[in-house]
């Protein structure tokens, strides 16, 4: 018998953990938490897993939404055995030492309790690494032969290490894309898939409301980016572009780089900063050994500034340039949120975001604002007119909605469960699915919904 749990996520984004039940093998599929809740209610519910074996943890990529409740897995399961690709392990190290003072800071219940710098590296030990198309086997504590499952690693495409998971167990097959892109980046390739039928897809949707053909390809959204920029830069205007520290800030300062050296992009001073510098650094160590576009380009080649040496906003606007900045949402109290405030006071300069925004961020609330509205951030700040200009682009590293039935259409499964998209991308994606695959089943992945497989 094999049975499948979302724990986190499913019909959202964010939290995203589900397990999965192989015989008595007991296997986590990602363990991450919410971005847009705090305290417990950030956490997938544990409390599902009470009376079930759980053997073996593993994770698809290191963005906090898949990987940030991993400490607290480890505290009511301690051993459990982690598993993930040797890029995300080195992330992960990056990702949860960075998490530990965040949540210090937005955390005030008594009741929740804390991980520290020192639990992080000894769960950073505890974590094994497998490259990818290297078949490994997760045996359960139960010692049954029913029970073994073996595991492959597909290049997702996403960010750097992130894997799409195959699991086998007695030739049923299921495949987790986990986050999934299947066009190139500036810096990383397309994804992998497998080769092989597969029984359950387990898909990400988390583009399967947008309409496609507001989706350009990297190399047009680039061009159409440029033009803008260069509209902002020439009136003695700076550009501030909220990114995430893991990925998107990478990609983006490849492609606002490789512009300028196109002379397609005024140049002008580029800022970074925190986090998102030592990520460069990891994505530059493992060129080679991942699916890069120009193994050779070195991200450290870049001129930056650190805009953590910035001790006032107001320089930015002294001369042209362009901020990275994380969070990509603009999460209150996070630099793009600072930033920001001081940005939409500024009517020579301009605020670009990137990528997806969740519909309760400040980011949401910028990216869907123009020049001349009143705003408000947070339900704790006032009302601020918009002064800037603001410009919204997608620099996506997630699978379109018609490369998501791209994927059903290789893989050929029998049931399908939809995870991780709001409720208008879970319709879109599953009733494209049923008009178009007459034989296939579809499931929606519901936290505390348990489903049935054999």
């Amino acid at each position: 018998m094999i049975s499948f749990l979302p724990i986190g996520g499913g019909n959202e984004i964010g939290a995203n953990s589900y397990y999965l039940n192989f015989n008595g093998n007991g296997i986590i599929l990602d363990c991450g938490i919410h971005p847009q809740k705090t305290g417990l209610e950030s956490l997938p519910n544990f409390d599902l897993l009470r009376d079930k074996s759980v053997d073996h943890c593993i994770i698809s990529h290191a963005h906090q939404d898949h990987i940030g409740a991993l400490p607290f897995l480890v505290k009511k399961f301690p051993y459990v055995k982690i598993i993930t690709t040797p890029q995300t392990r080195a992330l992960a190290e990056l990702t949860l030492h960075n998490s530990v003072s965040i949540l210090k800071k937005e955390i005030e219940e008594t009741d929740f309790e804390f991980y520290s710098h020192d639990e992080v590296d000894l769960l950073i030990k505890m974590i094994d690494y497998k490259e990818y198309k290297n078949e490994f086997e997760l045996n359960s504590f139960h010692q049954s032969v029913n029970a073994k499952v073996n595991c492959t690693f597909y290049d997702a495409g996403h960010i750097l290490g992130s894997a799409g998971i195959l699991l086998e167990n007695n030739d049923y097959k299921i495949f987790y894309t986990g986050d999934i892109n299947l066009t190139a980046q500036t810096l990383l390739s397309a994804a992998n898939l497998p080769e092989t039928k597969i029984d359950t897809l387990i898909l990400e949707t988390t583009y399967g409301a947008t309409d496609s053909s507001l989706l350009l390809d990297w190399n047009s959204e680039s061009l159409r980016f440029a033009k803008e920029a260069n509209k902002i830069l020439n009136q003695g205007g700076s550009i501030l572009i909220p990114v995430f520290s893991l990925g998107k800030m990478q990609e983006m300062l490849a492609t606002i780089w490789q512009l300028m050296q196109k002379r397609k992009l005024t140049t002008v001073d580029i800022y970074t900063g925190g986090l998102g510098t030592k990520v460069n650094r990891a994505y530059d160590y493992n060129r080679f050994v991942v699916n890069r576009v120009d193994s050779d380009f070195e991200l450290n080649t870049i001129p930056q500034k650190d805009y953590y040496e910035i001790s006032n906003p107001e320089e930015f606007f002294k001369h042209p340039c362009i901020v990275l900045a994380s969070s990509g949402m603009m999460i209150k109290g996070t630099s793009s949120f600072v930033f920001a405030k001081s940005w939409l006071k500024q009517k020579d300069s301009a605020i670009f975001t990137v990528g997806y925004m969740d519909t309760n961020t400040p980011g949401y609330v910028i990216a869907n604002s123009e020049r001349g509205d009143k705003v408000q951030l947070t339900d704790f700040d006032e009302l601020a007119e918009v002064k800037c200009e603001i410009k919204n682009f997608k620099f996506s590293a997630h699978a379109r909605r018609e490369d998501l039935l791209k994927i059903v259409d290789k893989l050929k499964p029998d049931n399908v469960i939809l995870t991780h998209g709001d409720e208008e991308a879970l319709d879109w994606i599953g009733s494209s699915i049923l008009k178009k695959y007459k034989s296939i089943k579809v499931k929606i992945a519901l936290v505390g919904k348990e489903l049935d497989f054999l």
